[in-house]
């Protein structure tokens, strides 16, 4: 009772009080409160008791923090709390218009601007260059609707940096003076980034805190914190590439059988002494040889030795230099573009991912885009949901005997594949006398495609055959993409991913502004051509209609129908009335087909799609035989 009296005459004195609480930081307030205890226990109180400390400071605190909401809540940001007591700004919270870009040197990677974001002692962090930037967005969105708060992005140019400031996103200056463009994988700045990766973990790791680090090209698709503190223990889990799953659960990956390389795109540190000594030598190994890539001296850093493991249940081993204990992310849910994009490995096995990282894929930066635009994973601004012009579509059309009968061999795959491209090619004809972006249509593979020889499904994988293909395993989805000369190459033809129509931000006036087109035969008497407008949303158009039929027809709804839908691109088109266009139409198109890889009897074992293999009698998918035929169709 005498000390909740002393306690209660110390809240008395209000107005000193708030001024300590609202003004000077935690430390000094402590230090205050110290003097007073000391010069209430010197002075004695009225009652000859001494203060109960802890009870004291307990309602002294309350009192103080509820004064402090009362008279200043309404200035401080609704967000998270850190484990530091600080409170973190919210993401997309943007600097006032009317502000100033703070100088350069605010942003450097400091213990104070990493503990600003620090929640539960974990920071997320990516990096990049400009060139990225929607590939950065895309991963601070998912992170933000997850709930975190707790991130942070390197800016290797300062284009980035600016640009994130003023969307109100954590970002620290890299100083690595970078370019802006993409410097493609395998060249010397590519190496250069990998090593500014080991830099940044080996300058995090000392600060204390656990770092969660992640390359731009993937997402979270759920929270991983509560998955990585499964195991305390743990001083780095990693992802890696292995293809073939070892547990059919969630635990980690058993480490005597994954045997694939550890993938760096996705791992977690903890402020150990042996991870700190790791990264150390790791940087020191990459700084001595700038040939080395990241990832490959990461493997035979942490490898130098391997075993035993740390227990029976943990799934933990001991690796790198008998201290380390390392565990490796199951392969099924911390995806790559393999399990996730080709086997659905999840799926199969009824788990839920956490993560995809767009490894395993072709096309270079602009195939692991589209491979996330086609898992509905991608963040694009309103304006790739609304293009002008509008969209166009089909219904592919896949008899049962070319996906189902019969073995699955490069012969049965180049069948159904050239199946399909020949509805594609005939689309993409439609879509450019209509001028229309075309959104491709699943597209069906019987055999996977690799890198090097394989019997068209990998050993060990849960690949389904056939399979639902990511649109790079066919095309060269970087060439559709980019801007040929119109002078040899005719018009530029928009193109769009199979799931546009059923991503969440496709607005629904654009979704409902839909016309169907149903082929008929031409003469036959229900096979009226007509160019009104069509309050049914349905019309009828002859099979093998020209140029100027299409032009005709279609022409009165390009202000009113978002989405024209054929029900099938099976002999809809007739062919160019100008064969000057036709001609060019031909020298593009054939530019987008790829390859299929790879044989394992011949060499070279790779094995060149045709745009028009129907038009060359005897086609066979076969391998190049000599050097001089190894280039693609003409």
């Amino acid at each position: 009772m005498k000390a909740k009296y002393n306690c209660q005459e110390l809240s008395n004195t209000r107005p000193l009080l708030l001024t300590v609480y609202g003004v000077l930081v935690v430390g000094i307030l402590l230090s205050s409160f110290y003097v007073l205890l000391a010069l209430y226990n010197a002075n004695g109180s009225s009652y000859g008791s001494p203060v109960d400390f802890r009870e004291c400071f307990a309602r002294f605190h309350a009192f103080a923090a509820a004064q402090f909401s009362e008279d200043y809540g309404d200035k401080v940001p609704n967000s998270s709390s850190t484990t530091t007591g600080i409170t973190l700004k919210p993401i997309w919270e943007a600097p006032p218009k009317n502000s100033k870009m703070p100088p350069l040197e605010s942003f450097r990677l400091t213990r104070q601007l990493v503990e600003q974001r620090v929640e539960n002692n974990v920071i997320i962090v990516t990096f990049g260059n400009y060139a990225f930037i929607d590939f950065i967005l895309t991963w601070v969105k998912h992170l933000a609707d997850l709930g975190h708060s707790n991130l942070l992005v390197g800016a290797m140019d300062t284009k980035l940096l600016e640009i994130l400031y003023w969307k109100g996103v954590p970002v620290f200056d890299m100083e690595s003076h970078m370019s802006t463009v993409d410097v493609g994988w395998g060249t010397p700045t590519f190496h250069k980034m990998g090593r500014e990766k080991v830099i940044l973990i080996d300058s995090i790791l000392p600060f204390g805190y656990e770092l969660l680090m992640c390359d731009t090209d993937m997402v979270w698709l759920k929270n991983p914190l509560p998955y990585l503190a499964r195991y305390p223990e743990a001083d780095v889990l990693t992802s890696s590439d292995q293809v073939a799953p070892t547990v059919v659960d969630d635990s980690l990956d058993i480490w005597q059988q994954a045997s694939a390389a550890y993938n760096i795109g996705i791992f977690h540190w903890r402020p150990t002494e042996s991870a700190i000594k790791l990264a150390r030598e790791w940087k020191a190994m990459l700084l001595a040889d700038d040939k080395i890539w990241d990832q490959s001296g990461f493997n035979d850093i942490v490898r130098k030795q391997l075993g035993p493991s740390v227990d029976d249940e943990s799934g933990l081993v001991y690796a790198f230099d008998g201290n380390l204990k390392l565990g490796i992310l199951p392969a099924s849910i911390f995806c790559s573009g393999h399990t996730y994009f080709v086997q659905a490995m999840y799926q199969q096995l009824r788990l839920e991912p956490y993560a995809v990282h767009t490894t395993f894929q072709y096309a270079g930066t602009e195939g692991k885009r589209h491979r996330l635009r086609e898992g509905m994973l991608f963040y694009d601004p309103p304006e790739y949901y609304d293009t002008p012009g509008g969209f166009l579509s089909f219904k592919p059309s896949i008899p049962k005997n070319l996906m189902l009968d019969g073995e699955h061999n490069i012969e049965s795959h180049f069948a159904l594949v050239n199946y399909q491209i020949k509805q594609i090619r005939t689309a993409f004809a439609i879509a450019t006398v209509l001028n229309r972006t075309l959104i491709m249509p699943p597209l069906w593979c019987r055999l996977d495609r690799m890198w090097f020889a394989h019997p068209g499904k990998l050993e060990g994988s849960m690949t389904q055959q056939p399979f639902l293909c990511p649109l790079d395993h066919v095309f060269e989805v970087n060439i559709m993409l980019k801007e040929l000369p119109e002078d040899d190459f005719g018009p530029h033809i928009n193109m769009r991913e199979y799931s546009l129509l059923d991503n969440p931000s496709m607005p629904k006036k654009v979704k409902e502004s839909f016309l169907e087109v149903r082929l008929c035969q031409q003469g036959a008497e229900d096979c009226q051509v007509s160019n009104g407008t069509s309050s049914s949303g349905r019309i009828k158009l002859p099979k093998r209609s020209s140029e100027e039929t299409l032009k005709t027809v279609f022409s009165s709804f390009n202000d009113v129908k978002k989405v024209i839908q054929f029900s099938s691109m099976q002999e809809a088109f007739g062919g160019f009335t100008d064969k000057v266009k036709e001609s060019k139409f031909r020298k593009r198109i054939k530019r987008y087909l790829g390859t299929w890889c790879c044989a394992m009897d011949h060499v070279p074992s790779h094995i060149y799609y045709d745009m028009y293999w129907d038009e060359k009698p005897g086609w066979k998918p076969v391998p190049p035989q000599t050097t001089a035929d190894d280039h693609p169709p003409l």
